[in-house]
């Protein structure tokens, strides 16, 4: 309506600000709020409009508090910014009316700021994070205002509006107001309080949240780790997000703060849906696996067989900074004898092949190992091997390139039923699988994410048995074969690790968890204390032993991921969760040297 007008985000042709060196610091001195959510009142919208708060207009939203909410501790909400800028302060207050009535707490609070992304208006619409100590509130509805928003630019600062879509607590979405218009539209915000639901982490000292995925985007079950290309872009995929809760890829790439570009929605059906992760192929694009394709799998022919999928970047130049991806599909598995379930596509070759696995289906009905060889614009798909179920394993998840040029994986099953690490070697075009090790004599089971090193060593994590611990396994390269070594450190503060990745000197990074057992190392006895404690780790051969260190230990909070980490050229790690964040759906993180 025109009396709004003045006070909505709108375009005006500006040009864009040059790099601003504060968005780079992000408030690093800032601490992560304790709890967590109290009230959310939807995500971040960033499309529609926005009201803003500075140069004496104040916008006010309502919160509604249960009993035992604790103190106020914090506030997020999505603010547009012209490029360049970064929010320094904004004055917050918490009263009984719109800006008025009773005061509760009135201060400038200062922001750290996270997960740009740029909207078709031209504004980068961000994250804003402020940790105070706020007040005890009793059971009610109160405001929440904001207003002499600054940036060193002196540039207008918008707050979010989202109608209160998406919003999941006890009295959203808000009731708004403008102190000069009167009613209008909720925003889109959260308040932090000491006994809201955890937040996992925040950005501390070297750990940052570099991205917090809305409901929306990362769907039931959340992002499925991290990769990354040469130009230092990541990459990923949720299961269950995007616009059509079939999943979702996205993009982060850094451009004044990391920038999120939803690349693309999956469909479902026989399109594809439910993506398992992604690798970058030769080319620059992503492929991955995915259910969906030809329907006729399983009993009664209900079951999609599964696909490979590959997202493209559109042809045509983006008339905006975002810039949506097209779908490809190189080959869609026609039976359960051609290869079905979970389907996996986790390596490439020189020569742009690529290869993975089914978890079930193949000749005997238990897995295979798959190329994909490109040809002529299309894709010719060749079973490398079909597991039997015997000695061999069963239901393989991960098969890797070894730089001499054997295949190499992990599957189930095996001698002692506690899974395999196999090898597949080619001889005139016929290949042949032997186990290299079978787990469970060594007191060991469930290998995962198999890593190999520039001699041709193999690494991976495991389980032991005997206390349910986490270890890091090896698998050496000998004269004679291959010889077996259960533990590169020990890992009684562990009771299991999440994942594993390796860089080009050797060295190992994976993230763990620590329930309730052996705590020495923390000044804990075994079974005391905190609930699950975090740790990302760094293990290093060194002086003929290998050596571990704890690189970011969490107390009491989560790094729940079991997807990929990446590693850039300089030492930065990065990763996902699969829940925390601002909205309890899961983050991108980055770890720092």
């Amino acid at each position: 309506m025109p009396q709004f007008a003045k006070r909505l985000a709108h375009p005006t042709g500006r040009p864009a600000a040059a790099p601003n060196p504060a968005l780079e610091r992000q408030k690093s001195l800032i601490r992560p709020p304790q709890g967590g959510p109290i009230y959310h009142n939807g995500p971040i919208n960033g499309n529609v409009d926005a009201w803003d708060i500075n140069f004496g207009s104040v916008v006010s939203d309502t919160f509604s508090v249960g009993a035992g909410a604790g103190s106020v501790t914090g506030m997020s909400f999505g603010a547009w910014l012209y490029p360049g800028d970064t929010l320094n302060q904004a004055e917050l207050s918490i009263t009984s009316e719109p800006n008025g009535g009773t005061t509760y707490f009135d201060q400038s609070v200062s922001f750290s700021q996270t997960g740009c992304t740029a909207n078709p208006l031209g504004y980068y619409v961000c994250t804003e994070t402020a940790t105070f100590n706020g007040p005890n509130l009793n059971a009610g509805t109160y405001w929440v205002n904001l207003q002499n928003a600054s940036v060193p630019s002196g540039d207008v600062v918008y707050w979010d509006e989202n109608s209160g879509v998406g919003c999941q607590s006890p009295g959203c979405p808000s009731q708004a107001s403008n102190n000069e218009v009167g009613t209008i539209p909720s925003e889109s915000f959260t308040m932090l309080g000491s006994n809201g639901s955890p937040i996992c982490f925040g950005t501390e000292g070297n750990l940052q949240v570099l991205f917090n995925f809305t409901q929306q985007q990362a769907g039931t079950n959340g992002p499925a780790g991290i990769t990354i290309d040469r130009a230092g872009n990541l990459y990923g995929t949720s299961n269950s997000g995007g616009n059509n809760s079939a999943g979702f890829a996205y993009k982060l790439a850094h451009h004044l703060g990391w920038l999120l570009d939803p690349l693309f929605s999956f469909l479902g059906g026989n399109t594809g849906g439910e993506p398992t992760g992604a690798i970058i192929g030769p080319n620059g694009s992503l492929y991955g696996g995915a259910q969906g394709g030809i329907q006729n799998c399983g009993s009664g022919g209900s079951q999609y067989c599964g696909l490979v999928f590959n997202v493209t970047p559109s042809p045509t130049a983006c008339k905006t900074s975002l810039c949506y991806w097209n779908e490809n599909v190189p080959y869609r598995f026609t039976s359960d004898a051609d290869g079905s379930g979970v389907i996996n596509v986790s390596a490439y070759d020189q020569q742009g092949n690529l290869y993975g696995t089914t978890s079930t289906g193949g000749a005997n009905g238990v897995g295979t190992v798959f190329e994909l060889t490109p040809s002529g614009g299309s894709w010719t798909k060749t079973t490398l091997y079909s597991f039997t179920g015997a000695n061999d394993g069963t239901t393989p998840t991960q098969v890797l390139a070894g730089n001499d040029g054997n295949l190499y994986g992990i599957a189930g099953g095996g001698m002692f039923s506690e899974g395999v690490v196999f090898q597949l070697t080619s001889s005139g075009g016929q290949w042949t699988q032997s186990v290299i090790h079978a787990f469970g004599s060594e007191g060991d089971s469930s290998p995962a994410y198999l890593v190999q090193d520039g001699a041709g060593n193999l690494y991976g994590i495991a389980e032991n048995i005997s206390d349910l611990s986490g270890v890091i396994f090896a698998v050496l390269k000998t004269g004679s074969g291959w010889g077996f070594n259960q533990y590169l450190v020990k890992h009684n503060e562990f009771d299991g690790l999440n994942n594993l990745t390796i860089d080009t000197a050797g060295n190992l990074y994976g993230t763990g968890y620590d329930g309730s057992m052996f705590r020495g190392s923390r000044n804990k006895s075994p079974g005391e204390g905190d609930s699950h404690d975090s740790y990302i780790f760094k293990a290093s051969y060194a002086n003929g032993s290998w050596n571990y260190e704890d690189l970011e230990y969490l107390s009491n909070q989560s790094l729940d991921s079991s997807g990929s980490l990446a590693l850039d050229t300089s030492g930065n790690l990065y990763g996902t969760t699969d829940d925390c964040g601002t909205y309890n759906s899961g983050t991108v993180w980055q770890l720092s040297p």
